[in-house]
């Protein structure tokens, strides 16, 4: 009897836990089961990028046309993780961040074609060159930060 009183008890406490646990994710402002969650590390990869391939311009920053292209290989490709208006999902960060925006083509290009393996993001090196640089002069446009505030700095 009592190892069976000892077993209840112990089931109760962990339903107890577990129960305080989704708590008090669920009640963190601006959080839900279904966002990712950021870690103080979220953009580090971005400092990780060498400076040959910091210093590297983006091709077809004056190319009228890569922005429509970006946007749709945005939502072909990073959308499902990244959300559609590229805020954050429930699988990878918010890309409206001033740690992207602030960072060089040469870098979210670097970002793009490595991946970020540890943190789920693929490599994007079968994705032909034109078209990753399509990506980085959405990621960088307008059209990717519409309500980008005048200071630099955006909401994660």
């Amino acid at each position: 009897m009592k190892p069976a009183i000892g077993a209840l008890l112990l089931c109760a406490m962990l339903l107890a836990i577990s129960q305080l646990s989704a708590n008090s994710v669920s009640t963190r402002p601006g959080l839900n089961s279904m966002q990712f969650r950021l870690g103080g590390d979220t953009y580090a990869e971005l400092r990780k990028a060498p400076n040959k391939a910091v210093n590297r311009p983006n091709p077809m920053e004056n190319d009228p046309q890569a922005v429509a292209a970006g946007k749709l290989l945005f939502a072909d490709h990073c959308s499902e993780c990244h959300g559609d208006d590229a805020t954050g999902g429930r699988k990878g960060p918010s890309l409206r961040v001033s740690d992207v925006q602030n960072a060089t083509p040469g870098t979210l290009f670097w970002l793009l074609t490595n991946g970020v393996v540890r943190k789920k993001m693929p490599a994007w090196s079968k994705l032909p060159e034109p078209q990753r640089w399509q990506l980085v002069r959405f990621l960088r446009s307008p059209e990717a930060v519409p309500n980008a505030s005048t200071d630099g700095s955006t909401k994660p």
